[in-house]
This record gives C-alpha cells, sequence and structure tokens, in this order.
C-alpha cells in the first residue's frame, strides 16, 4: 500500500494562494482571479497524483515486476561496537527516470548513519547508496525492508512506498581485532597496543633446533657435543611449551552487566576472550570455554584456528542473565568435563562477599589445573573518588567508595595469600592485560 504525501512545491503552491487569499481580502477585484487559480491548483494537484499512481502501476505491469527494486550488500557477520558500511543498489525498471529519497529500515539494535538519501535515477538505470551502521548488541539482526518515497510527475506528491528487502547478519563480538593484532604481529609492532615480548632470543620451554652461536646466547645453550663435532659454537633453541590447554571460565551473572562506556562489562569480556584465544591457538595450545551463572555452555578445548569460530559461534548470542555466580558449582562441572591439566581463566567481576565461595572453586580446580582469576573492577567507583567533596552527600558517597574498594583489596589480598593468580583490571585494559599474562606464564613454565 502506498500513501500519497506533500512535497515541498506542495506547500509553495498553496502558500502562493494563502498570500494572494489575504491580498483578495484587501483588493476586492482580486477575488475572482484567487478562486480561478485555487481551482486550477486543486485540479493540477489532483491530476498529479492520479498520474503518478498510474504511471507506477503501468511501469509495474509492464516489466511485470516492481518498478523500483532493491538489493542489499550486507555482511553475514558484523563485529560488536565497529562501523561498518550497508550497500543498496537501487534499480529503476521504468522508462521514464525516477526522483525518490529513501531510508532503509535497520533494526533497533543498530545505530545508523546517512539516511534518509535523495536519489535521481535515469530510465532502466541503477543508483548506489551506502550507508553506516554501528551494532551496539549482539545477537541476530533482521533488516525487513526499505521504504521509498517517489516524486509524482509534477513534483507535488510523494508516493509511499514499503519494498520488503528481507536480509539477516549475526552481531558477534569485536573480531575486527584480531585482524588488528595479526597485522601487528607480523610487523612486530605488537607494543603499540601494550603487547609485552620479554623472551629472550633461543629462550624457552621445548627444544626448536640446533643453530650457530649467536651474540647474546646463554652459556647454558651452548651444546658441546654438537660444537665438539663441527668445531664451533652450536647454541640449543628452544621455544615456548606447545601443544598446552587454556580454559576460559566465564561468568554470566549479573554483575556483567555493568557497564563503564558503550559496552558491558560482559561484551569487553567477550573482546579480550576471543583475541586472547587467537593468540594461544597461535602459541599451538588448545582452547576451551565453560560459562556459569546463568546459559551454561561448553566447548571443549581444541587447536587450530578454526576454533576462534566455533567460540564465535558459541557466545554471539550470548547475554548476561540476572542470577548470582555459584563459583563452588561452575569448577565442579569444570573437573567432571575435564580432566587434562590446563590453564582456567576465570572472567568475572567480583564482590568481596564471593571470596569463600571463590577460593573453595579455586582450591577444588588447583589440585589439577593452574588458576588465573581476572577481575573486571568499575572505573566510576574510582572516578567517584575524584569527585570534589562540597556537601554532606558527596561525603557520604566519598566514604562509601573508599569502604567499597576496601573491602575489594582484602579480597584479593586473601586469594594471594591462597597462591591464587589474580588480576584486577578495568574493562577496557582487559584485553592487554590478560594477553601479557597469558604470555608471562607461558615464559614461566608454570604450566
Amino acid at each position: 500500500m502506498s500513501l500519497p504525501i506533500p512535497d515541498k512545491n506542495t506547500f509553495y503552491a498553496l502558500a502562493g494562494l494563502a498570500a494572494l487569499g489575504l491580498l483578495a481580502s484587501i483588493i476586492s477585484s482580486l477575488i475572482p482571479l484567487w478562486k480561478i487559480l485555487l481551482v486550477l491548483t486543486l485540479i493540477i494537484l489532483f491530476l498529479d497524483w492520479v498520474l503518478s499512481k498510474l504511471l507506477y502501476k503501468k511501469d509495474s505491469s509492464e516489466d511485470r515486476k516492481q518498478t523500483i527494486e532493491i538489493k542489499r550488500d550486507l555482511q553475514g557477520s558484523l563485529p560488536l561496537g565497529i562501523a561498518r558500511f550497508i550497500k543498496l543498489r537501487v534499480f529503476n525498471h521504468s522508462k521514464s527516470p525516477k526522483t525518490l529519497s529513501l531510508f532503509d529500515h535497520f533494526p533497533s539494535q543498530v545505530e545508523g548513519e546517512g539516511l534518509p538519501v535523495e536519489l535521481s535515477i535515469p530510465a532502466e538505470q541503477y543508483a548506489d547508496v551506502q550507508y553506516k551502521i554501528t551494532a551496539n548488541q549482539r545477537g541476530n539482526l533482521i533488516f525487513p525492508g526499505t521504504q521509498i518515497k517517489l516524486r509524482s510527475p509534477f513534483g507535488f506528491w510523494r508516493n509511499n512506498h514499503f519494498l520488503p528487502v528481507l536480509s539477516e547478519t549475526h552481531v558477534y563480538p569485536n573480531f575486527a581485532a584480531i585482524s588488528n593484532y595479526a597485522l601487528l604481529a607480523t610487523d612486530n609492532n605488537l607494543s603499540q597496543i601494550g603487547i609485552i615480548k620479554k623472551r629472550r632470543r633461543g629462550e624457552g620451554q621445548d627444544f626448536h633446533q640446533l643453530r650457530e652461536y649467536r651474540e647474546g646466547d646463554a652459556l647454558r645453550q651452548i651444546d658441546w657435543k654438537a660444537t665438539s663435532r663441527v668445531q664451533k659454537l652450536i647454541s640449543r633453541e628452544y621455544q615456548d611449551e606447545r601443544d598446552q590447554e587454556i580454559i576460559f571460565m566465564l561468568d554470566c551473572g549479573h554483575r556483567m552487566l555493568a557497564k563503564d562506556d558503550e559496552l558491558s562489562h560482559f561484551d569487553h569480556t567477550l573482546n579480550a576472550l576471543l583475541l586472547l584465544s587467537y593468540v594461544a591457538l597461535r602459541q599451538g595450545d588448545a582452547v576451551g570455554l565453560a560459562t556459569f551463572a546463568g546459559d551454561s555452555r561448553w566447548i571443549a578445548p581444541r587447536k587450530g584456528q578454526h576454533t576462534v569460530q566455533d567460540i564465535l559461534n558459541g557466545v554471539y548470542d550470548l547475554q548476561p542473565s540476572t542470577e548470582s555466580p555459584d563459583y563452588s558449582k561452575a569448577a565442579t562441572e569444570l573437573l567432571i568435563r575435564h580432566k587434562k591439566r590446563a590453564l582456567v581463566i576465570i572472567l568475572t567481576n567480583l564482590r568481596d562477599e564471593d571470596s569463600d565461595d571463590l577460593l573453595t572453586a579455586i582450591k577444588l580446580l588447583k589440585k589439577r589445573h593452574l588458576v588465573l582469576v581476572a577481575n573486571l573492577k568499575e572505573k566510576s567507583i574510582e572516578e567517584m573518588l575524584d569527585e570534589p567533596i562540597d556537601k554532606l552527600q558527596d561525603a557520604i558517597s566519598n566514604s562509601a567508595a573508599q569502604y567499597y574498594l576496601q573491602q575489594r583489596q582484602k579480597t584479593f589480598e586473601k586469594l594471594v595469600a591462597n597462591g591464587v593468580q589474580t588480576m584486577d583490571v578495568s574493562p577496557d585494559k582487559l584485553t592487554v592485560e590478560l594477553i601479557n599474562a597469558y604470555l608471562g606464564i607461558k615464559r614461566s613454565g608454570a604450566l
């Protein structure tokens, strides 16, 4: 169904008639002229509307298709929070040029820029339209169709048409960071994003190869038997251990709903998890995932770069719940599911009341695994301490924030005292700190 909408030319014509009518009320001799122009204007408006309807039906019946056809070029997957462009190709199948305005109906989980668009398309030609979107929520997105407003032959009306152009895509955690990491790794510029690689040349845990001695090699690297055979210094070169396993325990509880910027703590965590998975897989390790405090999902540790896609497909529609985390239950389920020793990374948002349950869970896990607790802290709490204290309410808020941070610190001191490796970082720094912690563990040989 199409509805006629007055164009700006219609308002100009009516405004001119109103001005002439006002003048005619003063100069009575202009009244007959005003009446004639009024009738002519109404007739032209009516004819223009009828002609636009008839031409649209005629063009559609002759071509056996809609006068205007639209095809949308939409990627099958989009990264969360990263701008992407959508391309529309607009075909004019009629034998006359068309002028129209276009608006693509994108879902509410998306922010769009660059719409509506005004187009003039020659007869039997097409035009390309591009606009930018940024997805702010993970999951499935459906684009139902496109709204067009065709200008009538005399330009007094716009005929409104909704064209069903159904498209579907998936919004994943920010996989665009993987490409950036891979590019920087290729150029040995990882320090630009804060990744620290401290290993000296040739050092590691697993034997890699024999090679000629180079200045800077440690004496313990020299292979004396090989040296005596070839009569020159030969060094052993090592690499970090491979074929180890990394398992993420992802908290899907209500505290992960917290937001310090455009993304929730949960979305920041998924982005960090995804990039560290890519790094670990490149190191030759296997990566797995277990979720708790909500939707319980399990991806067994696997090697190979295809595992990144498996993790993406496993978590792209995962949302934090309203439940509280039960660390002991999650640890017990993991021990039942997985027997081989692994680095277990618990990604969560702790409170002081969680310390006893978390310690119990960690003691269970440490019987078989190496455990790292990566905790997200709220930047808003620290920002509260920087606020000026001008009145009683400000002092109360500042004292509450101080007390909260003290209790939080006690919780971490208790974890450290029990030999637990911990991180306490803001969401925007989680990715870099997590990768550095993983590389540090690899270098230490603790796993």
